[in-house]
C-alpha cells in the first residue's frame, strides 16, 4: 500500500464523515440558532430551552436521514473491502 492509496481512502473516509455527520449538525445549527434569537429577543436565559428542542430536533434528523446515513456508511465499507486485493497486490 502506498502513500497514495493511504491519502486517497482518508480523503474518502473524511468526505463520508462530513456528508453522514452534516443533516445532524446542520439541524443542531439551526435549531440553536432559532433558540438563541428569541432568547435574546425575551431574554430568558433558561437552559433547558436551548437543549430540550435541539435534542428533539436531532432526534427528528435522525428518523429521517438515518436510513440515508446507514446505507452511506454500508457502501462506503463494501467499497473499502472491495479495494483490499488491489491493495494487497502492491506490497
Amino acid at each position: 500500500m502506498s502513500d497514495a492509496d493511504v491519502t486517497e481512502i482518508a480523503t474518502e473516509t473524511m468526505m463520508v464523515a462530513a456528508k453522514v455527520a452534516a443533516p445532524i449538525l446542520l439541524t443542531a445549527l439551526l435549531v440553536g440558532f432559532v433558540i438563541s434569537l428569541f432568547q435574546a429577543a425575551t431574554q430568558i436565559q433558561e437552559p433547558t430551552l436551548s437543549f430540550v428542542p435541539k435534542m428533539i430536533a436531532v432526534a427528528v434528523a435522525l428518523l429521517i436521514t438515518g436510513n440515508w446515513v446507514l446505507a452511506s456508511l454500508v457502501d462506503f465499507t463494501h467499497h473499502l473491502f472491495d479495494q483490499l486485493p488491489r491493495l494487497l497486490d502492491r506490497t
